[in-house]
């Protein structure tokens, strides 16, 4: 008798952690999420040829997913809504989610925001936005209802007020507009309650630069969003702004290694100084809300200003200190990061295969991971995974000499 309820109290306990992890799942938020170390940020898209007109397979997108898993990767950035990509990519979380219990994986979901012409043979109208907007931000709203278990966030645009971005961006008023909708969707319970809305822009975007986009409507957008998702690029300032970059006089004495070590810290603490001017500006409104990075990379390879012929930034050794420096700061903080980007993807450039776009992911076309994710091969963390099939093996067939005739050291000099 004492061995049957035994047994049936086991039966209970079991049940009730059943029903507790089912709880957590459906109960896991945004808020929780982000700027939590347990829950790695990255930004995801799964084409593996030159163009987005083949869709990345849902069975493709299962085998990137355990490969982002088994690295502590659980939320993923996405862009934009117009092709099968996402859908197939929430199908495939869906599908790992039946077939194991314990898997996570999050969404923040990105909803491609255009001015009127953009893309066109007409002049950009930068006031003025694209009739494809409301489409997408339909769109999302569709696939953030049907799958509120996995879409934790939404972001109304990618780098769409940066004025850099000189084919498509907009105005602020017109990502305010689209943010007031979402949160007023969500007062109509049209949309979960727990989503956060936000916007993923350039720092400078965001206030954190040249005073012009200090505008009464960007301040009106911080209050509007859940939280900020600002982007912060030293490796494109190599070339643009190259204040950080560069040895020293007084470092000359030092290895190649030592040198270029120091120019990385200084490329993280760049990338620190612009997130901390973003936060200050926010608080010079009156503001006080979470700030993350959503963007942020530095490419192994390039043709063009970072390269070999310009600021000499861009190989595997740097990308992968950068990575490092970025992580341990950002889960020292409590910030998400949202490191761009888990695999290469050639369609970004495809006229132009050694372009620097092509070349930011962690593990490369060939399923071979960069040197940045060395130690997790080393360990076994991809141990009976594949990518198309085939196993993820070393760049360089694992030989670091050999990756080493490939860095070089940055040639400008900065004063003391």
């Amino acid at each position: 008798m004492k061995k049957l309820i035994y047994i049936i109290l086991l039966m209970v306990l079991s049940c009730n952690q059943k029903d507790n992890n089912n709880l957590v799942s459906k109960e896991i938020t945004a808020q929780m999420i982000l700027g939590n170390a347990n829950y790695q940020a990255i930004c995801y898209g799964g084409y593996r040829t030159n163009s987005r007109e083949i869709q990345p397979t849902v069975s493709e997108i299962k085998e990137d997913l355990k490969i982002l898993s088994a690295i502590n990767i659980k939320v993923l950035r996405t862009y934009n809504v117009h092709y099968e990509e996402v859908s197939n990519l929430l199908k495939a979380i869906t599908e790992l989610k039946k077939e194991d219990e314990k898997f996570e994986m999050y969404v923040m979901l990105g909803a491609w925001i255009d001015c009127k012409n953009a893309w066109t043979d007409l002049p950009p109208i930068h006031h003025e936005e694209s009739d494809r907007n409301s489409i997408e931000i339909a769109e999302a709203v569709r696939l953030t209802n049907q799958y509120p278990e996995i879409v934790k966030i939404i972001a109304v645009g990618n780098e769409a007020m940066v004025k850099w971005a000189t084919s498509y961006y907009v105005t602020p008023n017109i990502i305010l507009k689209w943010v007031n909708h979402l949160q007023n969707l969500k007062k109509e319970n049209k949309l979960p309650k727990e989503v956060w809305i936000t916007s993923s822009d350039n720092f400078a975007s965001w206030g954190g630069g040249d005073s012009e986009y200090h505008v009464e409507e960007l301040n009106q957008l911080y209050k509007a969003v859940d939280y900020i998702s600002m982007h912060t690029y030293p490796m494109h300032d190599t070339h643009y702004n190259p204040v950080f970059w560069g040895i020293k006089e007084n470092e000359q004495q030092l290895s190649d290694k030592e040198k270029i070590d120091a120019a990385m810290l200084r490329s993280r603490d760049y990338a620190i100084s612009q997130y901390e001017n973003v936060v200050k500006y926010m608080k010079s409104i009156g503001v006080k809300k979470p700030v993350h990075i959503g963007e942020t990379g530095w490419a192994t390879q390039s043709n063009e200003h970072y390269g070999n012929d310009g600021a000499k930034a861009t190989d595997e050794y740097k990308s992968a200190q950068f990575y490092k420096l970025m992580r341990e700061w950002s889960n020292k903080e409590n910030i998400s990061c949202f490191y761009f980007e888990a695999f290469d993807e050639n369609w970004k450039d495809s006229a132009n295969p050694l372009g620097s776009e092509n070349h930011f992911g962690l593990i490369n076309l060939q399923n071979q991971a960069k040197y940045a994710l060395w130690n997790e091969v080393d360990s076994g963390t991809f141990k009976n995974l594949t990518r198309n099939g085939k196993p993820i093996t070393k760049t360089y067939s694992g030989d670091e000499k050999a990756l080493w005739l490939d860095v070089k050291v940055p040639s400008s000099l900065l004063k003391n």
